[in-house]
C-alpha cells in the first residue's frame, strides 16, 4: 500500500548500571516478542544477548516482551511501544526479579547493588565471591549445584538450611518449614551460613558429585 511504505526496524535489550552503562542481558536464559498477529511469525523466540528482533512492517503498535530467567519463570512482561518517530529511540523500564536464586543475585550485583542489600548482614571479610585464598569452600560451585538439584533433593537442602541455620543467615523464604512439599520460593545468602551448614551443605552435595 502506497500509503503505508513499509519499515524494517529491530528492539535490542540490554542491562543498564547504576550510571546508564550497557550490559549484556545475560541473566536471561530467553526473550519472547509477542508481535502484532498480523505478523506471519508474531511470537519470535531469542536465547542469546542483545536478544535481537528484527522485522519489517508498515504499522506502529505495542509489544509485549518476556524475559525469562529459568525455562517456566518469566518475568512481569515488558511493554514496548513501537513507533517511527525517531529512527533511534530508547526506552528504560523496570523490571522486577521475584525471589532470584543466589547465583542470580550475583549476576545482577555485577550492575549494581540489589535492593534487599541494605537488609542483609555484612559480608565476612574476602568473601566477595568464588574460592578465596584460605577459604575452604567454594560458594560459586555450591550455588550452581542447587540451582541443578531436583526437587526431592531441594527439599532435602532446604531442611537442612532450616536446621542448622545461624541468627544471621539470610533467607528468603515462602516455604512453609512444616510442609515442604508445598510449592513456595525459597533463597538464601551463602555467605551468611554458620561454618556448621556450609560444611553440612557441601558434604552433601559433595557425596552426589555435584561439587569437589
Amino acid at each position: 500500500m502506497a500509503e503505508f511504505p513499509m519499515r524494517e526496524w529491530s528492539i535490542r535489550l540490554y542491562l543498564l548500571d547504576e550510571d546508564g552503562n550497557e550490559h549484556p542481558g545475560d541473566v536471561f536464559t530467553k526473550v519472547v516478542y509477542n508481535l502484532h498477529p498480523t505478523f506471519e511469525n508474531p511470537v519470535q523466540s531469542f536465547s542469546k544477548p542483545p536478544f535481537a528482533c528484527t522485522n519489517e512492517g508498515w504499522g506502529e503498535f505495542e509489544i509485549a516482551i518476556d524475559c525469562y530467567t529459568t525455562e517456566k519463570t518469566k518475568l512481569a512482561p515488558i511493554i514496548h511501544d513501537l513507533n517511527f518517530l525517531e529512527s533511534k529511540y530508547e526506552n528504560t523500564h523496570t523490571v522486577v526479579f521475584k525471589n532470584p536464586s543466589q547465583a542470580l543475585q550475583e549476576r545482577l550485583r555485577e550492575t549494581g547493588p540489589l535492593p534487599t542489600d541494605e537488609d542483609r548482614p555484612k559480608k565476612k571479610s574476602g568473601l566477595a565471591g568464588g574460592k578465596k585464598s584460605g577459604q575452604k569452600y567454594d560458594y560459586e560451585k555450591i550455588a550452581e549445584a542447587l540451582e541443578k538439584l531436583e526437587e526431592e533433593d531441594l527439599l532435602r537442602v532446604i531442611q537442612l538450611i532450616n536446621e542448622n541455620k545461624g541468627p544471621n543467615t539470610y533467607i528468603r523464604s515462602d516455604v512453609d518449614a512444616n510442609d515442604l512439599n508445598e510449592a513456595g520460593e525459597f533463597s538464601i545468602d551463602l555467605y551468611t551460613m554458620p561454618d556448621l551448614l556450609t560444611t553440612k551443605l557441601w558434604d552433601h552435595l559433595s557425596k552426589k558429585g555435584m561439587v569437589a
